[in-house]
């Protein structure tokens, strides 16, 4: 997968300084250049797959040998095989047949399963603005609310005149969790009140986007887990993801490869 990913220039490996970061022997380390999304893209448009955004399922149910899958906004649909890979307590959170299908085993393993939650904030600045720092991404260690400081097109690598810089901040696991349910205003606020702090001379951005994740990273996964669940066989119902493994690349592909071979005799 990596040397497919390198080999597209969708992956290159970082060589941009980081402060802080914690290097672990045997392990690399890479950036994606035009951004992790990048990642998917390429992997949705080599499926060949027709794909649908912004689809809000709300229910699951049982028709006829099929799943209908409700939404939001629009008619259900039905479908022969559903692969869920959202995060686990948005799967949960599902209405439907699927409220019954879970077994209680199945149902205490999906609870155990815990996520950290942070805020992002993105800072957008013109081109030509200067950010005067020795460092691409730093990880910091003594702030109660910012954990890292990264300049995206110096960690990327992809710096260019025509196009101003990006600083992104994200939050301590402790902040998310403490501010989860706060006024996203109030919380970007708290946020460049700290980021001041650790770096002064920042020019003032054109534009600010504060993100608030509540399921960033999964601290506790499925236990002794294969990479996935079926929760139903005959139509096919199984879910996945790093909820099932590990918030890494690496966990994420260990999962789509075990849902690739349990969903193989469906198709």
């Amino acid at each position: 997968f990596y040397e497919e990913l390198l080999s597209h220039g969708i992956l290159t490996p970082l060589t941009a300084p980081v402060e802080g970061m914690v290097v672990r022997e045997g392990s690399y380390n890479y950036v994606a250049p035009q951004g992790i999304s990048s990642v998917v893209k390429y992997y949705l448009k080599e499926s060949g797959a027709d794909v649908l955004y912004e689809q809000h399922v709300t229910h699951l149910s049982l028709r006829g040998g099929k799943w209908e899958v409700s939404r939001k906004v629009g008619p259900p649909e039905q479908f022969d095989v559903v692969i869920l890979t959202i995060p686990i307590p948005q799967i949960l959170q599902l209405q439907g047949d699927i409220v019954n299908i879970i077994n209680e085993s199945q149902k205490q393993q999906l609870e155990s399963v815990s996520y950290s939650s942070r805020y992002a904030l993105g800072l957008f600045y013109e081109a030509g603005a200067r950010i005067d720092v020795p460092w691409a991404a730093q990880y910091i260690t003594d702030n109660p609310c910012i954990r890292f400081i990264s300049i995206d097109n110096k960690k990327r690598n992809i710096e260019s005149p025509e196009v101003g810089p990006s600083l992104v901040v994200h939050t301590t696991v402790t902040f998310g969790s403490e501010y989860l349910d706060s006024d996203p205003a109030e919380v970007q606020q708290i946020i460049l009140r700290h980021l001041e702090r650790i770096v002064p001379s920042l020019p003032k951005p054109s534009s600010i986007k504060c993100h608030k994740w509540r399921y960033s990273q999964v601290t506790k996964a499925v236990p002794n887990c294969p990479g996935q669940m079926i929760l139903h066989t005959r139509p096919l119902l199984i879910c996945g993801g790093d909820g099932f493994t590990r918030s890494n690349f690496d966990g994420c592909i260990e999962s789509a490869m075990s849902l690739a071979e349990a969903v193989k005799p469906h198709l």
